[in-house]
């Protein structure tokens, strides 16, 4: 996962920081993101909201060569009978200490 992050970020030109924050925050979000202000608020956008519009309105990453990049990426494991395998962790983490709505 690491080599792929490093990879995506050589994808992306203008505005590469924030545009890659700004993928973090979408990957990272609790749920649906409703506004582009939501994602500007999340803990891994580490830029103001300005940043974040900025990102969109001038950033650009290279299409080809991030779809060699997704290509390139090994397929995930399969079992015996040929299957993909894949793992979903779906149980729900306590946080005593967060607010009550």
């Amino acid at each position: 996962m690491s080599r792929f992050r490093v990879e995506f970020y050589e994808c992306l030109y203008a505005r590469a920081d924030a545009l890659f924050e700004l993928t973090d925050a979408v990957l990272c979000a609790d749920g649906p993101v409703k506004t582009l202000v939501e994602l500007s608020l999340a803990v891994e956008h580490r830029r103001g909201h300005g940043a974040l519009y900025a990102a969109l309105d001038r950033g650009w990453l290279e299409s080809a060569r991030l779809r060699r990049t997704l290509a390139g990426l090994p397929p995930p494991p399969r079992a015996a009978d040929g299957r993909i395998v894949l793992a979903v962790d779906v149980s729900n983490w306590l946080r005593p200490d967060a607010p009550m709505p």
